[in-house]
């Protein structure tokens, strides 16, 4: 389970699961390194693809399935697998999000909501009668080149002023970018493995991963 207090690195993983393995093999063992089936990559590669990541990986595993509907048939299908964290969309109806949380609570994983979109997760949050474990403040990769849009920080004193939840902060993240999400508030901090011919920030596949991931984790002490 994800503890509020503690920081962390979430390596996101959006191509194959042979990329993944190959990277996972390399990393340090350390319970602060999260990591995240990627929602391209639970496109491509399905259950079979987080159950590999759970196989080796034996600290926590987090499902980016973007969850919009059926939230507890979906908590119930990456659970089954070894997903220990899930994310649902915040734009999504509360029937759903509150489905999703139950369902989260019931199987002992742990619930995200995805900020992405959303301009005030305050507005959210507030119908619900259970908060989520955390909340992920998110830039989409779409959005990266475009001028002026940012990880909207101020929303971290907002939420943690109500719900005692962990804020993560996605999109684009860099060493610099993790600074200052730590700096900020949020104690996940969501670096994307890119493939070398993609355009986004993150940390390149074919570059020495495992000593990202120990700059990273100074980083964010």
């Amino acid at each position: 389970m994800i503890d509020r207090k503690t920081r962390y690195l979430q390596l996101a993983f959006n191509d194959d699961a042979g990329t993944a393995l190959r990277i996972l093999a390399t990393l340090p063992r350390d319970p602060r390194i999260l990591i995240e089936a990627g929602t391209p990559y639970v496109k491509r590669e399905g259950l079979r693809g987080i159950m590999a990541i759970r196989s080796a990986w034996p600290y926590g595993v987090v499902a980016d399935i973007k969850t919009t509907d059926g939230g507890a048939d979906e908590v119930a299908m990456v659970a089954s697998v070894g997903a220990t964290a899930v994310t649902v969309m915040g734009s999504c109806p509360t029937e759903t999000l509150q489905q999703f949380i139950d369902a989260c609570n019931a199987y002992g994983t742990d619930s995200l909501i995805d900020m992405l979109g959303v301009a005030d997760p305050l507005d959210t949050l507030r119908p619900l009668t259970r908060p989520p474990m955390g909340v992920v403040l998110h830039l989409g990769r779409d959005e990266e080149a475009t001028r002026g849009k940012v990880i909207e920080y101020r929303h971290v004193k907002r939420v943690r002023s109500k719900y005692d939840v962990a804020i993560s902060a996605a999109g684009g993240v860099d060493l610099k970018e993790a600074r200052s999400a730590i700096f900020n508030g949020a104690n996940i901090v969501v670096a994307n493995i890119v493939h070398p011919d993609r355009p986004w920030r993150g940390i390149p596949a074919n570059t020495d991963v495992a000593e990202m991931a120990r700059q990273f984790l100074k980083t964010i002490e």
